[in-house]
This record gives structure tokens, sequence and C-alpha cells, in this order.
């Protein structure tokens, strides 16, 4: 696997109850152990987290297979994934 290809951590989204205000670290590489969150399994690869902060509180779709055009949230693209 490239290490510019991110490991996809599950072809679905995560659903995450997130609080208004509170920053949250999406992983992108598809690693961490604490989906859909950086636990620094990154480290040494081209990735980095991508931090979100919601300005409401409630429930976001989070993407789980790190394909999405439109990080953090889920977009569709598992959908076409192999």
């Amino acid at each position: 696997m490239s290490e510019s290809v991110p490991v996809i951590a599950q072809k679905a989204s995560y659903k995450v109850e997130v609080e208004a205000g509170k920053a949250y670290w999406w992983c992108s590489c598809g690693k961490s152990g604490k989906q859909p969150f950086c636990d620094g399994s990154h480290k040494g690869s081209a990735f980095s987290p991508m931090k979100f902060e919601p300005t409401e509180s409630g429930t976001i779709s989070f993407c789980g297979c790190k394909h999405t055009k439109n990080g953090p949230r889920c977009d569709g693209s598992h959908k076409a994934l192999a």
C-alpha cells in the first residue's frame, strides 16, 4: 500500500455525537485505533489529522473510508470503492 493512499478503516461513516466549540481531530490516514479520530498512528507518513470544531452540538457523520472530498465529513465516497 502506498504511503499516499489512506487505509480504509471502514466502508461506512462513523456517526458521532459532538459538542459545539470542542476540537476533534479526524484521522485521515485510516491507521488509528481510535477511529474516526487520530491516535498518532500517522507519524512518519504523509498524513496528518484534520481539526474539526463544530459550531453546533449534534450528530456528525465522519468519513470512515478516508477517501472523502469533504473531510472530515462523509460524502459517500465509500460507495465507489472496490
